[in-house]
């Protein structure tokens, strides 16, 4: 069969069910005008095209167009007796992929349908399996990371610790520092008129250290750090290089996952520290000069004021979130598409998602945590 026969379907005049299709079917030889119209015209003369007999082993060349048109000529819908080239079941095979991830089509002016419903249903189940699958894979990463830890990536740890906790002291320091101010100014006033000017020290400690450092620093993290890991994992998604790992035999999650997650569960609670202090330096400004509160009489109340629970439950909440965050980044970054679209759609979707996941944990913190610290 030569290469330059250009496409069309023959009919079979001893079995009137079957229809071949021959030729090349590739773009250059589509593109020509008498070709396609002639395929339409053939599409159109039948009834139930995946309802009848196809030969395709009589294409000697087949690409993604060509196999596109196909596809539409049927209908979406591979036709029950299918015969063709197992080189060419892969791409008839990812066309049946992609139309079954499709969004299903939702009827004009119906605002809640059965169709979303069940599409929305098997996504969340679908990110609710990934999600299990990755923490499961974390799992076995960290139980061999401790069993072979010179084998382990140091310097993926070391560098992720770098990127996502040391280059993050400078926006930490100033967002926590004018939270501080802005809270003791407030709370100052409101003391002020009842005369409690001393419960300062006691509404700003608690509410810095057990609360707003803790979440303020997983906010900016998941802003900061969290976008970073999706966008990195989904570039390489993008240029093949995760496929490039897995061929060369080095495991995503050993050599990307657990070196993020480890490194914000380290960094985060530093990070809880150091916006604590800042926030508590920008409060004891305020203090002094709104309610002339000296510093050394602030740093003097504080411990007494605030229990020392209350700090290891900040720096507990640091783990949590550090290692939410880098979960939530990794979980959309693998499952972002080869296409500069789904980068910005799935990058965008992580930072949602991580702050969300970082409130929810807050408040299981508050309430399992409801009766100690006071």
């Amino acid at each position: 069969m030569p290469d330059h026969e250009p496409p069309h379907l023959a009919f079979d005049t001893n079995a009137p069910d079957a229809i071949a299709a021959i030729g090349a079917w590739q773009v250059q030889a589509l593109a020509r005008a008498d070709v396609l119209p002639a395929i339409e015209l053939c599409f159109e003369q039948l009834a139930d095209p995946s309802g009848i007999r196809w030969d395709l082993t009589g294409i000697s060349a087949l690409d993604h167009i060509g196999a596109q048109v196909l596809w539409n000529g049927w209908g979406s819908v591979r036709p029950s007796d299918l015969h063709l080239a197992p080189a060419h079941d892969q791409i008839f095979a990812r066309l049946e992929a992609a139309d079954a991830s499709a969004v299903p089509e939702i009827e004009p002016g119906s605002r809640f349908t059965m169709a979303l419903l069940r599409y929305q249903t098997g996504m969340l189940l679908d990110h609710f399996r990934s999600a299990i699958g990755l923490i499961g894979q974390l799992v076995l990463d960290i139980g061999r990371f401790a069993r072979r830890p010179l084998e382990g990536p140091w310097k993926e740890l070391s560098a992720n610790i770098y990127h996502a906790g040391f280059q993050a002291l400078g926006i930490t320091a100033l967002v926590g520092f004018l939270i501080g101010v802005v809270l003791s100014y407030l709370s100052a006033q409101q003391l002020h008129t009842f005369g409690g000017d001393i419960y300062l020290v006691n509404i700003l400690g608690m509410s810095i250290i057990r609360e707003l450092g803790p979440l303020l620093a997983a906010i900016l993290v998941a802003g900061r750090s969290g976008s970073s890991m999706t966008a990195q994992l989904g570039v390489m998604r993008v240029t093949e290089e995760l496929d490039a790992m897995l061929v060369m035999g080095m495991p995503h999650g050993f050599r990307l996952i657990m070196p993020k997650v480890l490194a914000l569960a380290i960094a985060m609670p530093l990070l809880v520290i150091w916006t604590d202090a800042m926030a508590l330096i920008g409060g004891m400004s305020a203090a002094l000069l709104e309610l002339n509160l000296s510093p050394s009489y602030f740093l003097q109340e504080l411990p007494d004021a605030v229990p020392l629970a209350n700090y290891w439950i900040g720096l507990g909440k640091g783990v949590v979130f550090g290692s939410l965050i880098a979960l939530v980044a990794c979980h959309f970054g693998l499952r972002i598409k080869a296409n500069t679209e789904s980068l910005g759609q799935g990058t965008t979707t992580s930072v949602v998602t991580a702050i969300t996941v970082v409130i929810l944990a807050d408040a299981v913190f508050a309430i399992v945590f409801a009766g100690v610290g006071f």
